[in-house]
């Protein structure tokens, strides 16, 4: 599976995407993180792109019902990957739609991701 989520020691979630996404995996490991996140609270998210080709074009990216009925609840995503996906990445993470801050740092950049995550 190119897309995994885990807790992270500070309390963020990690999700990380590597290879060609499909619109499948994302819908499981957004059911992944609400069960891991339980019912209530906030969420901050660290997105880490490695080896990540895009998502495929066959999937029914136009679906918003996660971000409807949950995105309130992500209230701040650091998105770490190569500088080409930047303008795709914070797009797909609904940057200026959502309530909650999204940021995009260069490869590798993880420490400032969680920096900002925990501000």
């Amino acid at each position: 599976m190119p897309m995994t989520i885990a807790q992270g020691i500070d309390g963020t979630y990690v999700m990380t995407l590597r290879g060609l996404l499909r619109k499948s995996e994302l819908d499981a490991a957004q059911q992944q993180l609400l069960a891991a996140a339980g019912p209530a609270g906030a969420i901050r998210l660290l997105v880490v792109l490695d080896g990540f080709e895009g998502w495929d074009p066959g999937g029914e990216w136009n679906d918003l019902t996660f971000y409807v009925r949950h995105g309130d609840r992500i209230v701040r995503v650091a998105i770490v990957g190569p500088e080409r996906w930047r303008s795709d990445a914070v797009l797909f993470a609904a940057a200026g739609l959502r309530k909650g801050s999204v940021e995009f740092f260069a490869e590798g950049a993880i420490a400032d991701g969680r920096r900002w995550l925990a501000a």
